[in-house]
């Protein structure tokens, strides 16, 4: 949807294939974390166009709200990642290292600086931490009502419900395939099979609180909390290959519960009030480019920064086709 909103703004005729309801499936059910900050530690591709991408969401953000005239729930907080042993800041100051030589900067903050600012979290053996002051979140479902209202005032045309299996490249000037997951799936006539993507699914709960009781993103090891403008503080999240199948995995739910009341003390005194999963795009690597022919353009592979490389995405490949 980033990609068609950028296209019909540089002139093209755009028409989107869903084959459930708009935004439906991983943008529906991710948690919109912009972080850099707790994606990346090493220098990759991806790594320096998260950090591209990160530097372009403000005016993304504010573009889309013009464009769209819908809110948009974009919070440039910073993130704080937590240590509760000497070896595990010894491992948070080792990888801020590595993460200021891509970009992504940081600073150490001590333990009674963390129980000044961040009272509600677990005191009990903390060494520490480091905050990210780059790091964001935004509530992609609100990203993705804008994306639809901005295309739509585009004259973009939206075919909802409507699941590709082949495509004809003849059929259109260029065909972008953007179907995440299920990019895989699709077959291309007259070209090799598309590289391979499969589902990575992870479960997310949430708890609606009455105040603002989570001010930035808070992570340690391998959960993350952070609360939307409307209350919700979120906990996620599990990887799991699970292949489509959606039920929802009660074990996984509760040992997020666990992991978030160790963060936050308060949480295991309260009940979820949502869980939810979906289905993160994973592939071999970040497919965005021409396969194998100028009318046939990947756009998938994103994994689990799907949201936050929506900008660099739409930018790389609106630049490509003015090229051609």
């Amino acid at each position: 949807m980033s990609a068609a909103w950028r296209l019909a703004q540089a002139g093209f005729t755009v028409s989107v294939f869903e084959k459930s309801r708009i935004g439906g499936e991983a943008s529906w059910a991710g948690a919109g974390m912009l972080s850099p900050g707790g994606e990346f530690d090493e220098d990759s591709e991806m790594a320096r166009l998260a950090v591209e991408s990160r530097d372009l969401y403000r005016n993304f953000v504010e573009e889309l709200q013009r464009e769209s005239k819908l809110a948009i729930d974009f919070q440039e907080t910073g993130a704080l990642d937590l240590a509760y042993s000497a070896a595990e800041l010894a491992q948070l100051a080792a990888r801020a290292e590595r993460q200021t030589a891509i970009g992504i900067p940081s600073r150490p903050v001590s333990a009674e600086q963390i129980t000044t600012f961040w009272p509600r979290v677990r005191k009990e053996d903390l060494a520490g931490g480091y905050f990210y002051p780059g790091d964001a979140s935004v509530n992609p479902r609100d990203v993705v009502a804008a994306l639809r209202a901005a295309c739509t005032n585009r004259g973009v045309k939206l075919i909802e419900h409507t699941e590709i299996h082949i495509v004809a490249p003849e059929a259109y000037d260029v065909t972008i395939i953007a179907a995440g997951a299920w990019s895989s799936s699709i077959a291309v006539n007259g070209l090799p099979p598309l590289p391979h993507s499969e589902p990575i699914r992870g479960h997310l709960i949430g708890y609606h609180q009455p105040e603002q009781t989570c001010s930035t993103i808070i992570r340690h090891n391998h959960t993350y909390l952070l609360q939307r403008a409307n209350g919700l503080l979120l906990a996620g999240a599990s990887v799991e290959r699970a292949g489509f199948c959606r039920d929802i995995d009660q074990a996984a739910a509760r040992q997020l519960e666990t992991q978030a009341g160790q963060i936050m003390p308060h949480l295991s005194e309260t009940t979820p009030t949502e869980i939810w999963n979906g289905f993160r795009p994973g592939s071999d690597t970040l497919h965005i480019g021409q396969w194998h022919s100028p009318r046939v353009y990947l756009a998938y592979g994103h994994y689990r920064n799907g949201i936050l490389l929506a900008p660099v995405t739409a930018q790389r490949i609106t630049a490509s086709l003015q090229k051609r």
